[in-house]
């Protein structure tokens, strides 16, 4: 991790020499040093970083490199403040936050002075670095430590085994049938979850061995080199052939090696696996040799990446096998068997044990490594086995029988790109089974700096690369997405949060406070507080917090009370559903701060002044709290990428949510790094405001609330310049108010999610060609033409949504339209009568919901075509639709919906809306039926 320090730092230099920053006596020279050394060390780093854990003496020095790089990035901050007094008039109250009495001039100086110190610090950490040879001990050690662990993996026996039956059958299969010709069969999952294990019991079935005339097993170890790996792959086949190595094997090149290699394989059907590939490039190197002589051959990969596993099998339409976790009783059933050795586990212990094992989730290797634990503990001392059960993370660290889970998790980790360290640790700084809102990691890694700028791609671009390469790795999961299929929360395993947590305290990354006695560390860089405040005696170690963030914190709070001495580099605060009341005035005091989340508090105002002097803000998220009204202030926050303000407004049970926007400055065109503006109160300036947005060429996301219809023309004419605009919302004055699209001849070509709430005179031309377009909702819009002639065609339209969008008494779903739709939403049909689904229309539809047609008597004809259909809710429909589903009684179209997994009707009963299951329409009055809960109900998406 210490790479990631340095690079960062170097990254921090390069916006500094191009910031063209006046420089002051003595201090461009040392920076110059300063850069020097940093691209020394960070070569150093590169070979160094895995060897650390084994050699203490170099640990030591790494640790001294990671607090100096800190010590240089807090200079340079402080060099940006001092330069911006020159260009800031009142800066000077800032001045004194960070420099005390010391003036302006000598502030100078010191920074120049203490530069020079760090350089000379650097200067000797070098000369001690020059003694370790780290480029060959570091590789040595990586790969034998592996290699050692994954051999356990082969020795295990089958009474040690559970849950592998499923994968091994699928996976035999794959082997043995389908075409002839070569296959890559890819198995992917995070480490520790038996991926060796489950390959090598198909390795060995009968079924296989019989099928197979050659089989090669090669491990794959991270410091593979092309000859050694090609040169084993050799010894191994002519081993399985049982003939001599050919002569002069040792100093044969890769191509020589290969020619052999495809020669024996050529006219036998054979099965090579390659256990535990990384990178790309070591599939790459032996492909070729391997031939696709249509004998039914098959290759085998086991991997942690996903993006590799699918790359290597989709070259030759090969397959991909997700591992998965193991299930609640095979978890129990494994864990029982080693901790009890068979024996059941005493009653007195089982909830106990049961906490342990959710912080396991199912992989195999943790649950045989605590096991181990355990069953060496005194059944009779509760005490001791419930300490692990709430501290795991100090077990991991400090017990060695749990090293070996450590190392497996561990390597993962330390594979990653110095790029994408700081990245993955970060979130230590979320609570164990957090829910991480995608765009909210996003933002906070921006802000913090961790995102490197590339050309042609914004920094939320690059960002979500990064996302997608952890996702990759199969070191974050995805909890939750969208109805389009976007990524909306993430999660983290509960023993990787554990080992990051670890990392992040042992290099004093972040420090997270759970417990008011638990000691802060001297340098304080990042602090995360979980459900209690901190305590107001450890004040001394704040100034050089860079982070801020609260997480379940139920007391009021107060900035200026907690930290009296105030923050003198802050970037990031983050207190979203904190109990707070109104808008922190120590806040204007902080010029460095890029992100600030008051999302789901009380805060009712924004003060101008205060707003105004955050020039180097990023975002600001003021979401779900009470502020309606923006100052004139904020147009000094040129940065500013991110504006979200806005409250979600729910009328009713089915209702589309609607959101109440703010009152923006009209002059709203100054802040031109905008990307996301939701939701700005559009009658407000004589429409000033509209025209304003063309300015905003930045902007991926616009929420536009009351859009008047004289309005119409210029709101189109800014549009047409938001050339990079994804997702666009728009709500006109009322529910019988026109939003003119027609002066839009040309609409946002990557244009993914769309919202209009308002009459539509008639659907747009253009509509057809969205090409990207995902998600579509229409409300209001009370068209004469059926709106289905122009959306059926639309390519990767998966959610549509309609509120009195028709007044037409029949929609018809024509023969195989719609062919990417998953949902689809019908409400508020006055006139609606019947609904067809032509054959194969919406063969992809999972979801129907029809709410509100009063005149619709029959379920959809064709319905029963929908073969992926998993739920139908009817919401306040006609009794005598109701009757035609009944499973007794008339129910005549029963036959129709009988294939469908959860079929749900709704009505409104005793003040409230309840929910009702086909399966309690026994007497066809569906009234009288078994309510469901409240939260198992179906609803139409927010807007």
């Amino acid at each position: 991790m210490a790479e990631s320090a340095i690079a960062f730092l170097l990254q921090r230099l390069v916006s500094v020499f191009e910031n063209e920053v006046t420089w002051f006596p003595g201090i461009q020279e040392e920076v110059v040093h300063l850069k020097g050394h940093l691209e020394v060390i960070r070569a150093f780093l590169r070979v160094a970083d895995a060897k650390q854990e084994s050699d203490e003496e170099l640990k030591v020095c790494i640790k001294q490199l990671r607090d100096i790089a800190h010590d240089a990035e807090d200079l340079l901050d402080e060099l940006e403040l001092v330069q911006a007094y020159d260009h800031t008039n009142g800066f000077s109250v800032i001045l004194s936050r960070f420099s005390g009495q010391i003036r302006h001039m000598k502030a100078r100086y010191r920074i120049a002075s203490d530069l020079k110190g760090i350089n000379s610090r650097m200067r000797t950490i070098l000369g001690v670095l020059a003694k370790f040879d780290t480029a060959s001990q570091a590789s040595n050690y990586t790969g034998k430590a592996w290699h050692d662990q994954r051999g356990d993996a082969l020795l295990l026996e089958n009474t040690d085994l559970v849950g592998i039956e499923e994968p091994k059958k699928q996976l035999i299969s794959w082997l043995i049938k389908g075409c002839p010709g070569r296959k890559v069969i890819s198995v992917t999952g995070m480490g520790g979850m038996g991926k060796t294990t489950v390959v090598k019991k198909v390795y060995d079935d009968p079924e296989v061995i019989k099928h197979f005339k050659a089989c090669v097993w090669v491990t794959v170890s991270q410091s593979f080199k092309t000859e050694e790996l090609l040169r084993d792959l050799v010894q191994k086949i002519f081993s399985e052939i049982r003939r001599p190595v050919p002569d002069g094997l040792e100093s044969m090149r890769s191509d020589k090696l290969k020619l052999i290699i495809k020669d024996m394989l050529q006219r036998r059907r054979y099965l090579v696996v390659f256990d535990d590939v990384w990178h790309m490039h070591e599939w790459e190197a032996v492909k070729y040799a391997l031939p696709d002589n249509n004998c039914g051959s098959r290759v085998m990969i086991t991997t942690r990446k996903s993006d590799l596993a699918s790359a290597c099998s989709i070259q030759s339409k090969g397959k991909v096998y997700n591992l998965q976790p193991l299930k609640e009783d095979e978890v129990w059933d494994l864990f029982t068997r080693k901790t009890f050795q068979g024996k059941s586990c005493p009653s007195y212990l089982t909830s106990i044990c049961k906490c342990i094992l959710r912080k396991c989730e199912g992989l195999p290797l943790a649950i045989v490594a605590i096991s181990g634990v355990l069953a060496m503990k005194d059944k009779c001392r509760i005490e001791e086995w419930d300490m692990i059960c709430h501290s795991l993370g100090a077990e991991i660290q400090d017990n060695d029988k749990l090293g070996n889970l450590k190392t497996v998790l561990g390597l993962s980790i330390n594979d990653l790109p110095y790029y994408l360290k700081y990245c993955f640790l970060y979130l230590s700084i979320f609570p164990e089974d957090h829910l991480i809102e995608r765009m909210r990691l996003i933002r906070l890694w921006i802000a913090e700096g961790f995102i490197e700028a590339k050309e042609g791609k914004t920094l939320e671009d690059v960002a979500e690369d990064y996302l997608k390469e952890l996702l990759n790795r199969n070191l974050i999961q995805v909890a939750g997405t969208t109805t389009d299929g976007r990524v909306k929360t993430l999660r983290i395993h509960d023993l990787i949060r554990e080992i990051i947590i670890l990392k992040s305290k042992d290099e004093n990354f972040a420090t997270i406070v759970k417990e008011q006695s638990v000691p802060w560390p001297e340098r304080l860089r990042r602090l995360s507080v979980h459900n209690t405040m901190p305590n107001g005696q450890q004040q001394r170690s704040v100034s050089q917090l860079r982070s801020l963030l609260m997480f379940g914190v139920a007391e009021q709070l107060s900035l200026c009370k907690l930290f009296p001495g105030g923050f003198r580099l802050l970037a990031v605060l983050d207190f979203q559903d904190a109990p707070l009341q109104k808008f922190p005035v120590a806040i204007g005091g902080l010029y460095c701060l890029r992100y600030l989340s008051l999302r789901n508090t009380k805060v009712n105002m924004v003060p101008g002044k205060i707003l105004g002097k955050l020039k180097n803000l990023e975002t600001l998220d003021l979401k779900k709290t009470s502020i309606t009204e923006l100052p004139a202030d904020i147009l000094n926050l040129k940065k500013l990428r991110h504006l979200l303000v806005y409250q979600v407004k729910v009328k009713g049970y089915g209702e589309f949510h609607s959101k109440l926007g703010f009152k923006a400055p009209s002059e709203i065109g100054y802040l031109q790094s905008l990307q996301k503006l939701c939701f700005v109160e559009a009658n407000q300036g004589c429409g000033k405001i509209i025209r304003q947005l063309a300015e905003l060429c930045q902007l991926r996301r616009l929420g536009i609330r009351n859009l008047r219809e004289e309005d119409g023309k210029a709101f189109c004419l800014s549009i047409e310049r938001l050339v990079n605009l994804c997702a666009l919302s728009v709500t006109s004055e009322g529910e019988n108010k026109v939003i003119a699209l027609e002066f839009l001849s040309s609409p946002p070509p990557y244009l993914q999610r769309l919202y209009l709430s308002g009459r539509l005179l008639d659907l747009p031309d253009w509509m057809p060609s969205l090409h990207n377009l995902a998600k579509l909702f229409l409300k209001w819009s009370c068209l004469e033409q059926d709106p289905l002639e122009y959306l059926q065609d639309l390519p990767n339209l998966s959610h549509l949504e309609l509120l009195q969008a028709y007044t037409g008494d029949t929609l018809h779903f024509q023969c195989g339209k719609f062919k990417k739709l998953k949902i689809l939403g019908l409400d508020r049909f006055v006139e609606l009568k019947q609904v067809i689904l032509g054959k194969d229309a919406m063969p992809c539809l999972e979801k129907l919901i029809i709410q509100r047609c009063q005149l619709l008597k029959n379920v959809p004809s064709g319905v029963e075509l929908l073969t992926k259909l998993k739920v139908l809710e009817l919401f306040d429909m006609p009794d005598e639709l109701m009757k035609t589903i009944c499973p007794q009684g008339p129910g005549k179209d029963y036959w129709k919906v009988a294939h469908i997994p959860e079929v749900f009707s709704t009505y409104w009963r005793d003040g409230a809306w309840d929910v009702y299951p086909l399966e309690s329409f026994k007497d066809c009055s569906p009234r009288s039926g078994t309510v469901m809960r409240s939260d198992e109900r179906s609803t139409l998406s927010k807007v």
